[in-house]
């Protein structure tokens, strides 16, 4: 009889019955690759038979249980990503570009929770032994009391780590692990998805935290199969631009406290360090001009301040450009759209640059208004007032939107010296905000009332 094989996507990891040019999930081509499976079971059964298993306990949604207990790094920045601190018995990973700093924020961590009392060991699959100790050395660890290891091994490892018995390890990284009990290469959709399994299972059932790093894709996803994201507790990116001494570490998910969480390093020659105030230091070096704009935004639970940079040039015919960074390219395109049909504004024939400053990638949608307000100010060559933030999301009808947090916002902005805020109207008021605020209720009033343009301009 014929062996049953089965089919993995190596993008999405959804699973095919059988191989095929093109993965019906996720649409991407050449992608699907032959598996092992973990566990055959029993060659002739075809069922669980009549041998009955245990009862399981079960409980009602009304019954309270502690909080699970945690263990603070010391660096604040880390542990607010975290929720609070590390959780015994979970599973965290952790990836981003190539040398963004991941081993270095972990070699940093490491130390920290050794001092602290936990036995930690540090595995590295990439690098040997000594690598990491001239690292340690460079940032100042020499002296902690970290265990480390280059192996790539996994039945060693977990042989290792079941006698040593420590509360943290660190994998650097899975794609480097492998397992003789699959037939294919290190880095393969198989032995990602086996290591990653084997070891989440392994830290579930001894207590242990385990944090793995990952690789990334070009498109900035973790490279491997998605079902590893699935399995671990807590998904961390490490994130910034190469030319920016700035690094954030985000929380995509967290089961044990709030996603979106971010926390603020800035990379120095000893290593990385914490930034207490993010908004200042992205604010610092900012001089008013034209197409500069302060965006009042919030990350995880953190209200953040930064810069919108946009700038607009004559383009050769028919070759107008429009390059973003830190911001969505679809959104800027809607946005243009936005101020040509509603306002009358028109960018065609015009090269657009749009940068969020100081290397910060921002996703929520209460930028818009703080982005349309760059642009037509770059066009108009017309400098906003220097004490002014803005914010608020924009429809397709040209209507502002009010966003979420907005008492936090503003609580922000005055603290750092803003005095006026421009915004759609509040639905409701908690109370005085402490600075001036203008409430626009579209695009095409603020446009006029701002920069003095008619629809027609």
């Amino acid at each position: 009889m014929a062996k049953d094989l089965t089919f993995s996507c190596s993008e999405c990891g959804a699973s095919h019955t059988k191989w095929s040019g093109r993965c019906d999930a996720c649409s991407a081509w050449n992608s699907i690759t032959e598996d092992k499976p973990l566990s055959s079971g029993p060659k002739s059964a075809k069922s669980l038979g009549n041998k009955r298993g245990k009862e399981l306990p079960l409980t009602d949604l009304a019954t309270q249980q502690a909080a699970p207990a945690r263990t603070k790094a010391g660096v604040d920045e880390l542990d607010r990503v975290l929720g609070g601190g590390l959780v015994a018995a979970s599973a965290i990973l952790v990836g981003g570009d190539p040398g963004i700093g991941k081993s270095t924020l972990l070699l940093q961590a490491a130390a920290r929770f050794a001092r602290n009392g936990l036995n930690v060991i540090y595995i590295t699959g990439e690098e040997s032994t000594s690598q990491v100790q001239m690292r340690a050395r460079r940032l100042g660890l020499e002296d902690s009391p970290v265990k480390l290891a280059a192996e790539t091994n996994l039945r060693d490892i977990l042989t290792t780590l079941d006698a040593q018995k420590p509360d943290l390890v660190i994998i650097d990284s899975i794609q480097t692990m492998w397992s003789d009990a699959v037939d294919s290469a290190p880095g393969s959709v198989s032995q990602v998805r086996t290591a990653a399994h084997e070891l989440t299972t392994f830290a579930k059932t001894r207590g242990i935290a385990v944090i793995l790093v990952g690789h990334v894709t070009k498109e900035g996803a973790i490279a491997g199969p998605r079902v590893v994201e699935h399995m671990v507790d807590c998904v961390l990116y490490f994130e910034g631009e190469r030319g920016h001494q700035f690094r954030i570490l985000r929380a995509v998910k967290n089961r044990f406290g709030p996603s979106d969480e971010i926390g603020v390093f800035e990379m120095t020659g000893k290593g990385l360090a914490e930034v207490k105030n993010p908004s200042a230091l992205f604010l610092s070096e900012r001089a008013p001009a034209p197409g500069s704009v302060v965006f009042a935004g919030i990350e995880g639970t953190r209200p953040l301040l930064c810069e919108i940079q946009a700038l607009v040039s004559p383009a050769p015919p028919g070759t107008a450009r429009r390059s973003v960074v830190g911001w969505d390219s679809a959104r800027l395109n809607m946005i243009l759209a936005v101020l040509d049909s509603r306002c009358g504004i028109s960018f065609t024939g015009l090269d657009v640059y749009l940068n969020v400053a100081g290397g910060l990638r921002i996703s929520e949608p209460a930028a818009d208004l703080a982005v349309a307000a760059a642009l037509v100010s770059a066009r108009e060559d017309t400098t906003l007032p220097e004490t002014c933030v803005i914010l608020g999301e924009i429809s397709l009808s040209g209507a502002l939107r009010p966003v979420s947090q907005m008492e936090n916002r503003l609580k922000e902005a005055q603290k750092l010296g803003f005095t006026q805020a421009i915004m759609p109207p509040l639905a409701k008021r908690s109370g005085d905000p402490g600075l001036e605020t203008r409430e626009i209720r579209d695009l095409a009033t603020f446009v006029s009332d701002v920069f003095g343009l008619s629809p027609d301009a």
